[in-house]
Protein backbone atom coordinates (compact mmCIF):
# COMPACT_ATOMS: atom_id res chain seq x y z
CA UNK A 1 0.00 0.00 0.00
CA UNK A 2 1.02 3.31 -0.89
CA UNK A 3 1.90 5.73 1.51
CA UNK A 4 -0.49 8.51 2.54
CA UNK A 5 0.93 12.07 2.42
CA UNK A 6 0.79 12.26 6.65
CA UNK A 7 2.16 8.74 6.57
CA UNK A 8 5.34 10.05 4.60
CA UNK A 9 8.72 10.20 6.62
CA UNK A 10 10.44 13.38 7.05
CA UNK A 11 12.98 14.66 5.32
CA UNK A 12 16.13 15.02 6.70
CA UNK A 13 15.60 18.84 7.25
CA UNK A 14 12.68 18.51 9.04
CA UNK A 15 14.07 15.73 11.09
CA UNK A 16 16.80 18.37 12.01
CA UNK A 17 14.47 21.02 12.72
CA UNK A 18 12.28 18.54 14.98
CA UNK A 19 15.81 18.71 16.37
CA UNK A 20 16.24 21.97 17.18
CA UNK A 21 12.57 22.71 18.21
CA UNK A 22 12.96 19.88 20.73
CA UNK A 23 16.09 21.55 22.08
CA UNK A 24 14.73 24.91 22.67
CA UNK A 25 11.49 23.94 23.92
CA UNK A 26 13.58 21.86 26.72
CA UNK A 27 15.57 24.66 27.51
CA UNK A 28 16.37 24.57 31.43
CA UNK A 29 17.72 27.87 33.17
CA UNK A 30 21.03 26.05 34.16
CA UNK A 31 22.95 25.70 30.49
CA UNK A 32 26.20 26.90 29.44
CA UNK A 33 28.45 26.08 26.15
CA UNK A 34 31.66 25.02 26.20
CA UNK A 35 33.61 24.68 23.04
CA UNK A 36 30.51 24.00 20.91
CA UNK A 37 28.86 21.59 22.84
CA UNK A 38 25.39 22.62 25.27
CA UNK A 39 25.72 21.74 28.81
CA UNK A 40 22.34 21.63 30.40
CA UNK A 41 22.63 21.35 34.01
CA UNK A 42 19.19 21.28 35.63
CA UNK A 43 18.39 19.33 38.52
CA UNK A 44 14.98 18.12 37.58
CA UNK A 45 13.89 14.31 36.26
CA UNK A 46 13.59 14.84 32.31
CA UNK A 47 17.47 13.68 30.75
CA UNK A 48 17.19 15.88 28.34
CA UNK A 49 17.35 18.99 30.50
CA UNK A 50 20.50 17.43 32.33
CA UNK A 51 22.95 16.36 29.95
CA UNK A 52 25.49 17.06 27.27
CA UNK A 53 24.36 18.15 23.28
CA UNK A 54 27.51 18.11 21.72
CA UNK A 55 26.26 20.46 18.92
CA UNK A 56 29.33 21.45 16.98
CA UNK A 57 33.20 19.23 16.67
CA UNK A 58 35.24 21.89 19.19
CA UNK A 59 38.87 22.25 19.30
CA UNK A 60 39.64 20.35 22.04
CA UNK A 61 40.64 17.19 22.54
CA UNK A 62 37.82 14.76 23.41
CA UNK A 63 39.15 14.13 27.17
CA UNK A 64 40.30 17.38 27.84
CA UNK A 65 36.66 18.51 26.61
CA UNK A 66 34.97 15.12 28.75
CA UNK A 67 37.08 16.90 32.02
CA UNK A 68 36.21 20.11 31.49
CA UNK A 69 32.22 18.89 31.11
CA UNK A 70 33.07 15.98 34.38
CA UNK A 71 33.68 19.08 36.89
CA UNK A 72 30.69 21.57 36.01
CA UNK A 73 28.16 18.22 36.22
CA UNK A 74 29.98 17.42 39.60
CA UNK A 75 29.74 21.11 40.43
CA UNK A 76 25.95 21.03 39.62
CA UNK A 77 25.72 17.79 41.61
CA UNK A 78 24.62 15.32 38.46
CA UNK A 79 26.10 12.41 36.85
CA UNK A 80 27.49 13.53 33.63
CA UNK A 81 25.74 12.23 30.69
CA UNK A 82 25.73 12.69 26.94
CA UNK A 83 22.94 12.95 24.35
CA UNK A 84 23.96 10.96 21.31
CA UNK A 85 21.83 12.12 17.88
CA UNK A 86 22.86 10.98 14.51
CA UNK A 87 23.30 15.06 14.44
CA UNK A 88 26.10 14.69 17.63
CA UNK A 89 29.59 16.71 16.32
CA UNK A 90 32.19 14.91 15.98
CA UNK A 91 30.04 12.25 13.97
CA UNK A 92 32.11 9.41 15.84
CA UNK A 93 31.45 10.69 19.24
CA UNK A 94 29.06 7.70 20.31
CA UNK A 95 31.71 5.34 19.26
CA UNK A 96 34.79 7.06 20.73
CA UNK A 97 32.37 6.89 23.87
CA UNK A 98 32.04 3.36 23.71
CA UNK A 99 35.66 2.50 23.53
CA UNK A 100 35.92 4.55 26.88
CA UNK A 101 33.72 2.17 28.27
CA UNK A 102 30.94 4.27 28.41
CA UNK A 103 27.20 2.62 29.06
CA UNK A 104 24.49 3.69 26.43
CA UNK A 105 21.04 3.69 27.84
CA UNK A 106 17.44 5.14 27.39
CA UNK A 107 16.81 4.44 23.68
CA UNK A 108 14.20 7.08 22.49
CA UNK A 109 12.29 7.69 19.03
CA UNK A 110 11.56 10.67 17.77
CA UNK A 111 8.59 10.81 15.54
CA UNK A 112 6.76 13.38 13.53
CA UNK A 113 3.26 13.62 12.12
CA UNK A 114 4.43 15.48 8.63
CA UNK A 115 1.01 17.26 7.97
CA UNK A 116 -1.60 18.14 10.18
CA UNK A 117 -4.12 18.78 8.21
CA UNK A 118 -6.01 15.23 8.12
CA UNK A 119 -6.15 14.62 11.88
CA UNK A 120 -8.97 12.31 12.99
CA UNK A 121 -11.85 14.01 14.87
CA UNK A 122 -11.03 13.97 18.85
CA UNK A 123 -14.60 12.40 19.28
CA UNK A 124 -14.67 13.45 23.26
CA UNK A 125 -16.97 11.74 25.16
CA UNK A 126 -20.05 13.18 26.61
CA UNK A 127 -19.08 15.05 29.79
CA UNK A 128 -15.21 15.12 28.90
CA UNK A 129 -13.44 18.36 29.21
CA UNK A 130 -10.39 19.85 28.47
CA UNK A 131 -9.19 22.21 30.80
CA UNK A 132 -5.97 24.39 30.88
CA UNK A 133 -3.14 24.32 33.52
CA UNK A 134 -0.75 26.80 34.08
CA UNK A 135 3.41 25.91 34.34
CA UNK A 136 2.70 25.48 37.95
CA UNK A 137 -0.41 23.32 38.64
CA UNK A 138 1.17 21.19 35.03
CA UNK A 139 4.09 20.70 36.74
CA UNK A 140 2.46 20.17 39.84
CA UNK A 141 -0.12 17.51 38.34
CA UNK A 142 2.23 15.16 36.18
CA UNK A 143 5.17 15.07 38.92
CA UNK A 144 2.45 13.56 41.05
CA UNK A 145 1.10 11.23 38.91
CA UNK A 146 4.94 10.09 38.39
CA UNK A 147 5.97 10.03 41.51
CA UNK A 148 8.63 13.16 41.14
CA UNK A 149 9.97 14.24 44.19
CA UNK A 150 9.44 17.90 45.02
CA UNK A 151 12.49 19.15 43.53
CA UNK A 152 11.90 17.83 40.40
CA UNK A 153 8.76 19.31 40.21
CA UNK A 154 10.15 22.40 40.94
CA UNK A 155 13.00 22.10 38.24
CA UNK A 156 9.99 21.02 35.93
CA UNK A 157 7.71 23.91 36.67
CA UNK A 158 11.05 26.32 36.55
CA UNK A 159 11.77 24.62 32.94
CA UNK A 160 7.88 25.93 31.60
CA UNK A 161 8.34 28.97 32.78
CA UNK A 162 11.39 29.87 31.41
CA UNK A 163 10.79 27.86 28.26
CA UNK A 164 12.26 29.91 25.01
CA UNK A 165 9.15 27.81 23.45
CA UNK A 166 6.04 28.74 25.11
CA UNK A 167 4.03 25.27 26.58
CA UNK A 168 -0.05 24.83 26.79
CA UNK A 169 -0.88 22.60 29.24
CA UNK A 170 -4.21 20.55 29.35
CA UNK A 171 -6.19 18.28 32.23
CA UNK A 172 -8.71 15.73 30.41
CA UNK A 173 -11.64 14.80 33.06
CA UNK A 174 -14.59 12.82 33.02
CA UNK A 175 -18.16 13.51 33.78
CA UNK A 176 -17.76 13.98 37.32
CA UNK A 177 -14.42 16.01 36.88
CA UNK A 178 -12.13 12.57 37.28
CA UNK A 179 -8.72 13.50 35.87
CA UNK A 180 -8.28 11.32 32.91
CA UNK A 181 -5.18 12.31 30.99
CA UNK A 182 -3.07 15.18 31.18
CA UNK A 183 -0.48 16.71 28.30
CA UNK A 184 0.79 19.89 26.65
CA UNK A 185 2.58 21.05 23.25
CA UNK A 186 5.04 23.10 22.93
CA UNK A 187 4.84 25.71 19.77
CA UNK A 188 7.57 27.58 18.38
CA UNK A 189 6.80 30.46 15.36
CA UNK A 190 8.69 27.74 13.04
CA UNK A 191 4.79 26.31 12.54
CA UNK A 192 6.35 23.03 15.01
CA UNK A 193 4.42 21.32 17.92
CA UNK A 194 5.86 19.00 19.84
CA UNK A 195 4.19 16.97 22.51
CA UNK A 196 5.47 16.43 25.62
CA UNK A 197 4.78 14.59 28.43
CA UNK A 198 1.56 12.46 27.66
CA UNK A 199 -0.10 10.42 30.89
CA UNK A 200 -2.90 8.38 31.75
CA UNK A 201 -3.55 7.84 35.68
CA UNK A 202 -3.56 3.71 35.95
CA UNK A 203 -6.91 3.76 36.84
CA UNK A 204 -7.93 5.51 33.48
CA UNK A 205 -5.30 3.75 30.85
CA UNK A 206 -7.09 1.64 27.78
CA UNK A 207 -10.15 3.49 27.42
CA UNK A 208 -8.93 6.24 24.86
CA UNK A 209 -8.46 9.09 26.63
CA UNK A 210 -5.00 9.57 25.50
CA UNK A 211 -5.77 9.44 21.78
CA UNK A 212 -8.45 11.73 22.60
CA UNK A 213 -6.02 13.94 24.47
CA UNK A 214 -3.44 14.14 21.68
CA UNK A 215 -5.62 14.61 19.02
CA UNK A 216 -7.19 17.85 20.75
CA UNK A 217 -3.70 19.41 21.97
CA UNK A 218 -2.89 19.21 17.61
CA UNK A 219 -6.04 20.27 16.67
CA UNK A 220 -5.65 23.17 19.53
CA UNK A 221 -1.91 23.52 18.01
CA UNK A 222 -2.92 23.38 13.91
CA UNK A 223 -5.92 26.35 15.13
CA UNK A 224 -2.58 28.26 16.33
CA UNK A 225 -0.59 27.96 12.94
CA UNK A 226 1.18 24.33 13.61
CA UNK A 227 1.75 22.52 10.05
CA UNK A 228 3.73 19.73 11.70
CA UNK A 229 4.32 17.83 15.15
CA UNK A 230 7.01 15.83 16.87
CA UNK A 231 6.82 13.83 19.54
CA UNK A 232 9.90 11.85 21.92
CA UNK A 233 9.01 7.79 23.27
CA UNK A 234 10.86 5.71 24.71
CA UNK A 235 11.57 3.02 22.04
CA UNK A 236 10.17 0.34 24.20
CA UNK A 237 6.96 1.60 25.25
CA UNK A 238 5.03 -0.22 22.69
CA UNK A 239 1.94 0.49 23.34
CA UNK A 240 2.64 4.63 22.96
CA UNK A 241 4.17 4.05 19.67
CA UNK A 242 1.31 2.22 18.30
CA UNK A 243 -1.27 4.69 19.79
CA UNK A 244 1.19 7.48 17.94
CA UNK A 245 1.50 5.22 14.91
CA UNK A 246 -2.03 5.25 14.68
CA UNK A 247 -2.73 8.89 14.95
CA UNK A 248 -0.45 9.26 12.10
CA UNK A 249 3.07 9.64 13.95
CA UNK A 250 6.11 8.09 11.84
CA UNK A 251 9.27 7.41 13.09
CA UNK A 252 12.19 10.44 12.29
CA UNK A 253 15.30 9.39 14.50
CA UNK A 254 16.64 7.83 17.44
CA UNK A 255 18.85 9.40 20.53
CA UNK A 256 20.36 7.69 23.32
CA UNK A 257 22.26 8.45 26.00
CA UNK A 258 26.20 7.49 27.27
CA UNK A 259 27.52 7.56 30.50
CA UNK A 260 30.54 6.49 32.80
CA UNK A 261 27.72 5.29 35.28
CA UNK A 262 26.50 1.98 34.30
CA UNK A 263 22.84 3.03 35.93
CA UNK A 264 21.72 6.64 35.58
CA UNK A 265 18.03 7.66 36.89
Amino acid sequence: MPLRPRDAPPTFTLARRIEDAGLNASAPPQQAFVDGWLLRLSPGKAKRARCINALQRGRMPLDDMLARCRAAFASAGLPLMVRITPFSEPQDLDAQLAARGWHRFDETRVMALVHLDALADPALQPGQRLLPLNASAYAQTVGELRGTSAEGIAAHAERLVASPVPYQGFALTGRDGTLQAVGQFALGDDGLAGLYDVFVPTAQRRQGHARRLCLSLLRAAAAQGARHAYLQVSDDNASAVALYEQIGFVFAYRYHYRSEEAHVE
